[in-house]
């Protein structure tokens, strides 16, 4: 029997894409995953991550990664309150890498705060009808979920690095990092707008605005 673990990478960063990633392995396999050392990606040094990537490449079947621009997050979270249009997204998302791989049994990270509907919407976009086993914190619990949360987050940081290399450095690309609010407070000062990086529907950025702005008010 062929299993799948999905899961995602960039949830919350003002700054850079999501990432979903899938991987696809017979059953008997995964205790190989487990052998690797595979468990949830936070947990790991990125130079482990990077080489236990390349290890899950090499022993599953196949693994499928999707995208998700800062852009496209935007034009789903504008129209409804941003966690529930964000839930909707990653399903639709997990659902994508599900169809590709083809699994009978799909092991999913849930980002619903009810697991199960989060189950339930992504099935309910499936041209077929493999067993979705959602649940918090599969990551830790189910090594085939593990290895998705690797590749995600390798493909996530290598992005990232990227926009880096464009950019200059912005920290870590979260709302919480002194060095991201910087970036973005500076950008925004030399060019009255943020740049096509960032998430426009988070409210760190209508926050940095009103910050600067008052700035301006109070000085005059």
């Amino acid at each position: 029997m062929r299993v799948c673990g999905v899961d995602d990478a960039g949830r919350g960063p003002v700054i850079g894409p999501l990432i979903i990633a899938g991987v696809l392995v017979e059953e008997e396999k995964v205790s190989e995953l487990k052998e690797l050392g595979v468990r949830d990606s936070k947990t790991l040094p990125a130079l482990k991550r990077e080489k236990l990537a390349i290890e899950i490449s090499s022993l599953v079947i196949e693994s499928h990664l999707v995208e998700l621009s800062p852009k496209a997050l935007d034009e789903v979270v504008h129209r409804a309150p941003k966690l529930k249009r964000l839930n909707y997204l990653e399903a639709v998302a997990m659902a994508s890498v599900i169809e590709k791989l083809r699994p009978e049994v799909a092991y999913v990270d849930a980002s619903d705060v009810v697991p199960d509907r989060f189950g339930r919407d992504i099935l309910g976009r499936l041209s077929y009808k493999p067993k979705i086993i959602s649940e918090h914190y599969a990551d830790s619990t189910y090594p085939i979920v593990s290895a998705a949360s690797i590749l995600a987050k390798v493909e996530r940081d290598r992005r990232v690095q990227e926009l880096r290399s464009q950019y200059g450095e912005f920290g870590s690309g979260y709302s919480t990092d002194e060095r991201t609010i910087k970036f973005l407070e500076d950008y925004y000062k030399e060019n009255r707008r943020f740049p096509p990086i960032v998430r426009r529907s988070w409210e760190t950025l209508q926050n940095i605005v009103n910050r600067i702005e008052q700035s301006k008010l109070r000085d005059f």
